[in-house]
């Protein structure tokens, strides 16, 4: 099995990779450095927002869930979904990347919920 990295390294990691690719992110909220888990909501206006969630494949390997279904939702839908999110856990994080142009590709594989 995989050693998993920091959580705040791979904030970092996301935050770089967004930069480098011409999107504009920032974090939401900080939660625990170590180990608390990631929330990506990428919002692409008016084609709605997606709420990623970080998970783990069987084989150890990092990978995503669509936390908030497999359609598109509103920004208010994902705000929601995402407070109710850091009530359960208040150790999590959240990067929010504004992609008007529809570019943002996750990079690691998209689990099916």
């Amino acid at each position: 099995m995989q050693e998993r990295l920091r959580t705040d390294l791979r904030v970092q990691a996301w935050l770089r990779r967004c930069s480098v690719g011409g999107l504009m992110a920032t974090v939401a909220r900080k939660g625990d450095e170590s180990a608390g888990a990631l929330f990506l909501k990428v919002n692409r206006f008016r084609a709605g927002c997606e709420v990623f969630s970080g998970a783990t494949r069987p084989d150890g390997q990092a990978a995503w869930l669509r936390a908030t279904g497999p359609a598109p939702v509103s920004e208010t839908d994902a705000d929601a979904y995402l407070a109710r999110q850091s009530r359960y856990d208040p150790d999590l994080w959240i990067v929010e990347i504004e992609d008007p142009k529809g570019i943002f590709a996750l990079g690691e594989p998209l689990l099916d919920a």
